[in-house]
């Protein structure tokens, strides 16, 4: 049980005691992942008011490859995630002072990995030479290049509790990679769920009186723009809404849904759901079935579903049986046909032009690692050789 914090939160940044510190941050925030989120929240924590630039498909298909959602799909994405306060569609895929200027922003943030442009260029390089960008911390075991490997491998090795396998080690060593070598912002490592990281994510406060306890249950895998809608509908059933919701186990999941599903694992799928700001609480591990202690325990006064079908139990009972009883069940229709399998079918559709995507990417990572590198060498050996002629 997770209490979740609320969007536009005071900053804990001390800044801002004559005027709001703005933030900028700008991506093509594409299958959004408690990375990103996580990259955003660091972001929140430097300033007093976040604004977010997400990019085209037209840049992006420029720039990297092709997006995976649409760019519709990606606004509404990042204006879920609690820490941000403002979005700004189709921003441009270089950040630059003009840009920072046009929105007030005192500083530009990104993680301490590398953006280029077509050209191999720093998407950044002019907001660093002006002392306005900030570096936070990459988030450790996530990437899209990961995600999708784990769709199109069919692997179960990144369930909680299953050991690792064959398939999922020659995954994490290939996929994507660039033939010559390996860079260490593109790939794959493994992710460790820890108290900190999740006290980060969920802050949150108890339900106060008048507030209306609406329960949802579910898998809620890749976290996605028909999540997002459905929460969003179940959030305007009340006024004071306080929406928890109930996260199966893997194993469940996988019981249910079948194939290598849940493409996320529990822990993943907790920090996913916390980053969301229509989401009050979250339960790990939630019964699949659910039961009155749960209803009687949480003083739940709603359950909601979506129009997705409902496997029965595996003694062939309603899961919903008990809240159906009580006249508390609702169907919400979000109006949005968008499942975590569709997800999957958008990659496997396109699956060559993802791995070409990410060895190209990686390989323009690699050059800049190595033009890095030089440079680095250059300065030791010029040092040294300043160092000789005054000795």
């Amino acid at each position: 049980m997770l209490r979740n914090g609320a969007a536009g939160a005071s900053s804990p940044s001390g800044k801002g005691a004559n005027r709001p510190v703005r933030v900028w941050c700008d991506g093509c925030y594409d299958m959004v992942h408690y990375g990103h989120s996580n990259q955003l929240r660091q972001a929140r924590a430097m300033g007093d008011y976040l604004i977010v630039g997400v990019h085209t498909d037209e840049e992006i298909s420029k720039h990297k490859g092709p997006p995976v959602f649409t760019q519709e799909e990606r606004y509404k994405m990042v204006k879920a995630i609690k820490w941000v306060d403002e979005i700004v569609p189709g921003a441009p895929y270089v950040t630059t002072l003009e840009t920072l200027d046009k929105y007030n922003c005192d500083f530009c943030v990104h993680g301490n990995d590398i953006t280029l442009t077509v050209d191999g260029k720093d998407t950044y390089e002019e907001v660093k030479n002006a002392g306005r960008y900030r570096e936070c911390k990459r988030t450790q075991g996530v990437s899209t290049t990961d995600l999708v490997g784990r769709m199109l491998l069919m692997t179960k090795a990144h369930h909680s509790n299953i050991d690792e396998d064959m398939d999922y080690r020659k995954h994490t060593d290939n996929f994507g990679k660039c033939p010559k070598s390996h860079s260490p912002w593109t790939g794959v490592s493994q992710f460790l769920q820890t108290s900190q990281k999740i006290i980060q994510f969920a802050s949150g406060k108890e339900p106060q009186p008048g507030d209306t306890i609406i329960y949802v249950a579910g898998a809620f895998d890749l976290f996605h723009v028909g999540h997002v809608d459905f929460l969003e509908k179940a959030h305007q059933i009340a006024k004071r809404p306080y929406i928890i919701v109930g996260l199966h186990f893997d194993q469940e999941v996988n019981l249910y849904k079948g194939k290598n599903y849940p493409i996320m694992n529990v822990h993943e799928r907790t920090l996913s759901v916390l980053a969301c700001r229509y989401v009050s609480e979250v339960v790990i591990g939630a019964p699949y079935s659910i039961t009155a202690d749960l209803l009687d325990h949480f003083k739940v006064d709603f359950v909601c579903h979506g129009m997705t079908e409902v496997v029965p139990d595996k003694n062939g009972s309603d899961p919903y049986e008990e809240p159906k009883k009580r006249n508390i069940f609702r169907l919400v229709d979000s109006g949005n046909n968008l499942t975590t399998d569709l997800i999957v079918k958008r990659i496997i559709k396109n699956r060559l032009e993802f791995e070409a995507r990410n060895q190209k990417k990686e390989a323009k990572e690699l050059a800049v690692l190595e033009a890095m590198k030089r440079r680095e060498e250059e300065g030791a050996l010029g040092k040294a050789g300043q160092e000789d002629h005054e000795s």
